[in-house]
Formats: C-alpha cells, structure tokens, sequence
C-alpha cells in the first residue's frame, strides 16, 4: 500500500529531514511505529509548531502506561484493541512491548495495565523474561501509587493455565499496588471475554482520569497508528497460498518424518522477514470426523450454526473445530455429558486428570467412554480451531515469492490406532502439491538478526529449531554480512537427520559459517546434546560474547531451551568469574539489549 506524502509546506519539516526520517523508519513493524510516534509524543514538553503554539497550553493528562507480553501475537493483538479503545475515550495511553519497557522505572507508574500470555508449561513469554524476573527478584520496587489491572491470555490444554498473567497479579499486589480490575484469565476463545474486559476498563480509566489529553494528541496518534496498521493479510484473513514443494528431509530410518514445504505467495506482496513464523490455517482428517461422529452416533450432514453460518456438522468438524488437542476442561464436560465413573473419578484428581488430557485424543476419549451427544453438545465440549505457527526457514533475500517452512509430522499410536497432529498431519500428508493453503505472517520484532552486519552469531537450534537459522544464513549471505556465524545443531543420527545439511556444508565451505558443533544423541553409548557441545566449547562461547555476539535458540520451551539457558548460566559464571546470580543478571542484561534472543514453543 503506498501513501502520497503531503505537500512540504504543511509539514514543520524540510525535504532533507523528512527523507531522513523516512529511511530511518522504514524497516519498522506497525508495533514499533505505533510505539515510537507515543514516544516522540512524550518528548514534546512545549508546543514546537506555529499550529501548536497558536493552541491554548493545556496540563498534561495522566497518562495509561500498557504491557504486552505476547509470545504468539494474541496479547499484542488484544493490546493493539485496548490502545485505539483507551485513544477513541480520548486517554493517554502509552503502549509498550514488555521486551522494549524500561522496567526498572516501573515504580513511576500510575495506573498499568498488562496483557500477558503463558507459555508452555507456566512460563513467560519470551519478551517478558526480564520484566517476570525483576518484578519478582529483592530489587522489586514498592508500588504503593500504582494502579494496576491484568488480563491472561492461556490454554486449558496445560497444567499451568494463564499462569503468567496470575503471577503478574499477585506480585503487582503484593509489592503495594492496587487493582483496578480483578484480573480476568481467558482460554484459546477470548474474543468475548476479552471484548467485555476491554469495555471495563475503558470505563473505569475515564473515571480515573477525568481530563481529557489534548484533543490534537488523540488525532496525531490515531492518524499514525490507522497508516501504519494496515496489512494485505492477517490470521482473520489469511491469503490462500499454493504448496509447491513438498520434500522429506530425514531418511527412511529416521525415527522423525521432517518435511521441508515450499509455499508460494504469488503476487500478494507479503512480506516477512527472518525470524517471522508462518501462521497455518489447517483441516482436520476427514476419517478422523467420520470416526468421531460414528462413536457419537452422529449425521455429517446434520445442520449446525458456527458463528453464524448455518453449515452440515462434518463441515463444521473438518474446518472450524479443535479435534486433536483435548484438555482438562473437555474431559470434565465430557465426563458430565456420559456420566462415565472412570472419567468421573479422574476430576477429583489434578494430576491423573491432566495426564489422562495431555494423552488421549478426543476421539479416543469418546471410545472409551461411548455416550449419545447431540450436535449442539459436541460444539458446546469442544473449542475453535487455531491456526499453528512455524517458523519461517527461508529470506526473501533469496526466495523472493516464496516462504519456507520445516514441520516435524507428529505421529503415535493410542491402543494400536494411528494418530497424527492435527497441522503436521495436514501439511505432510493429506495437502497436495499446487494445493491451496490458508496462510498469514506473524511477525517476531524479539527474534532479529543484529543491526550490523558485523556482529557475531551464535545459534542454537536441534530438530526443527534450525529452520529460522536456515533463513539467517541465506539474509547473511544476500547481505554480505562479515560477522562470524557459529551454529549449534543437533538430532538423534547423523546420517538421518542432519537436517539441509548440504546447504549447511556449502555454507561451512565457503566461510560464510564460522563454526558448527553437531550433537548426535544416539550415535554413541551416551547421549550429547546440544548443552553439552556448549559446555564443552564454553571458553570460545565467552570470547564471542565479549566480542557482542548475539545468542539465538529456537526449539522446544520445555526441555531444550531451560537446559540451554542452564548451560550458558554455567559458562557465564565459570569463565566470566561470577556467581550464580551475577550469572543470572548478566543474561538478563543481554536479553534486554537483545542480544539472547529466543523463539521457543
């Protein structure tokens, strides 16, 4: 979308400035726009324009300062809401990416509102790492003249659901502040919830805040945030893309089946960059409806209402609903619903109880425990389909129209049935080559390339985990970067699943990669991983880092990355001469000026 510029008259900066600032901003996401222009805002004191000082001066209003803590793009979304909500009361409002807020000046604030996911198993989003951990370390400020309030973003499918943004609460509470709003914990379908929450505390702000901001700082901002929003595609409009290749990239031994896709965007213009993930719209199996309706005793053709759209159930089952993640919440319900005592009984037990969703499929919940549902009682138990994120493993440095991703097709067996994961089943399986597939960007500003091509990287990425790493290299290349690049990649064999290992290789010959350490946990007696090829090279990784390397992992959150984090800690402290805790503190401080960067799910 292009925008004509307005004459150069109307505007209080010259030709040369305004081309200036233009190639200064021109690489920013709509989040960094947004924020800068508050940011600029807020420098202003004083009128500086004819216009402005033609304008009676008018006190500053109090001003709303806005987390978001996001890990998949839900809270920023939300934020994103909240802000043009708070802009149209008209409020001040200041919105901040965790990852970019100066937390450490958070006793300041007067009245804060954060949005924040939970990842995985009870753990912040990667952005909010450092603010998590100073809000609940001994330098924790008191916050005895803040007012505060939270929303949760979470998924009932974990143990810790919404945990992050309960931690924020109770901490925020217990250091002095005092709530404007009982914090709200949502599920995977928020939209209401977080509709009728958003309306509260837009209320309850304009009460606290009876002065309106100057009516030109509503206008200005708006106006900015209305351009810079804009986007051809999002995860509610997705573009339909075509796959055109298709390739399994382990050996017919490999105890994995990985898959490198190939997705053509044609002439959309979508952009990415690397470190983006690339949002999937999926269909679940359709011999995985037809059995779950079976066992429900149930007709695909039967009429059901989805939001509005009258359509046959087994429609509604293969595009719009959930069918291979089951959680806590459905086995209750479903418990209820078939009066079963075995189900019955694992309610009264956390534990078993998460296991037994964490588990069992849906549908094989429903053939252990056979009950007759209605159509309207199987959509009422079950949640809307999400779409899922890769990470994207190609530059359009190189690519051009095209975006690369790498899946890792989850397959197993419940009581001899094969079972498949809901999108890797989609993507590996069942999608055709010059088939259509829905797809968006969802952009990751907390997984960035360093600014200067001179700067050194360290990446650390087994299984999937390599494919952001895959695009780094090919925008290194396009760009000529003369940083050194060190990768840390690792898998169970080497001669199954060394993963784009001749690009690797090529790569490796040419200098463009510095180094490579390669785990391979099943080739000998004792298991290597990639936190162990760290320890081993701890010397060199310190000396990079005092070099400004920057550290990249991408891969699982629940193993890999805390064990990382465990070993680059070890490192730290054993060859920079600190304790624990300075150890600690000096990871945070890297986080901060984002040279420990994470993409982990």
């Amino acid at each position: 979308m292009t925008t004509q510029a307005p004459p150069t008259s109307l505007l209080p900066l010259d030709p040369e400035q305004l081309a200036r600032l233009q190639a200064a901003t021109g690489d920013l996401s709509p989040l960094q726009m947004a924020w800068l222009s508050g940011y600029f805002w807020g420098q202003v004191q004083q009128p500086v324009t004819a216009v402005a000082a033609a304008a009676p001066a008018q006190p500053k209003a109090q001003s709303v300062t806005l987390l978001s803590a996001s890990q998949t793009g839900n809270a920023r979304r939300l934020a994103e809401q909240l802000r043009d909500a708070l802009i149209a009361a008209p409020l001040d409002v200041n919105l901040v990416n965790a990852g970019d807020y100066r937390f450490k000046n958070i006793a300041q604030e007067k009245l804060l509102v954060i949005i924040a996911s939970t990842q995985g198993e009870g753990d912040p989003p990667e952005e909010a790492v450092a603010l998590y951990k100073y809000l609940f370390s001994k330098k924790a400020p008191r916050l005895d003249d803040t007012q505060f309030a939270v929303f949760g973003l979470g998924d009932t499918s974990y143990e810790h659901f919404a945990k992050i943004g309960k931690d924020f609460d109770q901490r925020l509470a217990e250091l002095g502040g005092q709530r404007l709003h009982d914090r709200v914990d949502a599920d995977v379908e928020y939209q209401a919830v977080a509709e009728a929450w958003r309306k509260d505390i837009v209320a309850l702000l304009k009460e606290r805040i009876p002065r309106e901001s100057p009516a030109g700082q509503q206008q200005t901002l708006s106006g900015a945030l209305d351009q810079v929003d804009a986007t051809p595609y999002t995860k509610e409009q997705p573009l339909a893309a075509t796959l055109s290749v298709n390739q399994k990239i382990t050996s017919r031994r490999s105890v994995k089946d990985i898959r490198h896709l190939e997705i053509s965007l044609g002439d959309s213009g979508l952009r990415y960059q690397p470190g983006d993930a690339l949002g999937v719209w999926f269909e679940n199996d359709p011999a995985l409806v037809d059995e779950l309706l079976e066992l429900l005793w149930l007709k695909g053709e039967q009429p059901v209402q989805v939001d509005g759209t009258l359509m046959p159930l087994a429609e509604a089952l293969r595009g719009h609903i959930e069918l291979t993640q089951n959680t806590t919440v459905i086995v209750e319900k479903y418990a209820a619903l078939a009066r079963d005592e075995g189900l019955l009984s694992l309610t009264a037990d956390k534990a078993a109880l998460q296991h037994y969703a964490q588990t069992t499929p849906i549908v094989d919940m429903v053939r252990q425990a056979p009950a007759e549902l209605t159509p309207e009682q199987l959509l009422g138990l079950l949640r809307p389909l999400t779409p899922r994120l890769y990470s994207i493993a190609s530059s359009q440095a190189e690519t051009e129209d095209e975006v690369h991703i790498t899946v890792a097709a989850v397959r197993y067996e419940v009581d001899g049935r094969a079972r498949a994961g809901g999108a890797s089943g989609y993507l590996a399986d069942r999608l055709a080559e010059d088939g259509q597939v829905r797809v968006f960007i969802e952009h990751n500003d907390n997984f960035r390339l360093p600014e200067s091509g001179d700067t050194p990287v360290i990446m650390i990425g087994p299984g999937t985990g390599i494919a952001p790493f895959r695009a780094f290299m090919q925008q290194r290349e396009a760009d000529g970067a003369t940083g050194k690049n060190w990768l840390f990649f690792g898998n169970p064999h080497f001669t199954d699943d060394f993963l784009y290992q001749v690009e690797w290789q090529r790569y490796k010959k040419e200098g463009l990669l510095t180094r490579i350490d390669l785990a391979w946990s099943r080739d000998q007696a004792q298991k290597i991983y990639v936190q162990d090829r760290l320890r081993e090279q701890g010397a060199e990784v310190w000396r990079w880092l005092q070099q400004g390397a920057h550290i990249y992992v991408c891969g699982d959150a629940n193993h890999m990355a805390k064990d990382v984090e465990q070993a680059l800690l070890q490192l730290v402290a054993e060859h920079g001469g600190m304790d624990t805790e300075q150890a600690d503190e000096f990871l945070s401080e890297l986080r901060v000026e984002r040279r420990y960067q994470r993409d982990v799910y």
